[in-house]
């Protein structure tokens, strides 16, 4: 793994901000969850997210029991790339699955830790996905598509009104209009 130096300045900063996004108890639902479909994952030891989660194993199971052979191999081994390659893997299935690619991680942010508050937020996108699909789900349920069709005479019926947003524009006129200074036309 890269070592990467602590940062100043900027750096320091960004890394503040995503750290203080971190949420304990967000982090326990996640891997309670995952400890669900995946109860021989080694989740209940005390190591960090980050460790349990790093080679992607325990990931590429997961969205196995979710969407059968969505991961056809596996890699135990301990390589750096084939470790990647597991959560590569493993995000290339959860899209298929149908999880937005805006609501999960990038491959770095989990195997490096750069931003574990994002691999929760997407491990959750996937929770909330699979309760679509008649899974335990996890975190409220995602919303549906609610798509209305209007006929022509429908659209056409809202035309000459005015919205109640608007005010109305009953006796309105200008008289007594007198902002600003007046304007002197001489002759």
């Amino acid at each position: 793994m890269a070592e990467r130096p602590q940062g100043y300045g900027f750096t320091a900063e960004v890394s503040e901000k995503i750290n203080s996004k971190h949420d304990p108890e967000l982090e326990r639902q996640a891997l309670d969850w995952i400890a669900h479909f995946v109860p021989d994952g080694g989740l209940s030891d005390g190591r960090s997210a980050h460790e349990k989660l790093k080679d992607g194993v325990v990931l590429c199971k997961l969205i196995n029991k979710l969407q059968p052979n969505s991961v056809r191999k596996i890699n135990e081994t301990k390589m750096a790339f084939k470790q990647m390659e597991n959560i590569g893997n493993f995000l290339d299935a959860v899209y298929k699955f149908g999880v937005a690619k805006n609501d999960m991680f990038q491959t770095v942010d989990l195997y490096e830790g750069v931003n574990m508050p994002q691999v929760i937020t997407g491990i959750h996108s996937l929770g909330r996905k699979a309760g679509t699909k008649g899974f335990k789900g996890l975190g409220p349920k995602e919303s549906a598509k609610n798509e209305r069709s209007f006929t022509e005479e429908q659209r056409r019926a809202g035309d000459g009104l005015i919205g109640l947003q608007m005010g109305s524009n009953k006796g309105a006129n200008q008289s007594g209009q007198n902002f600003g200074k007046t304007r002197a036309i001489i002759d």
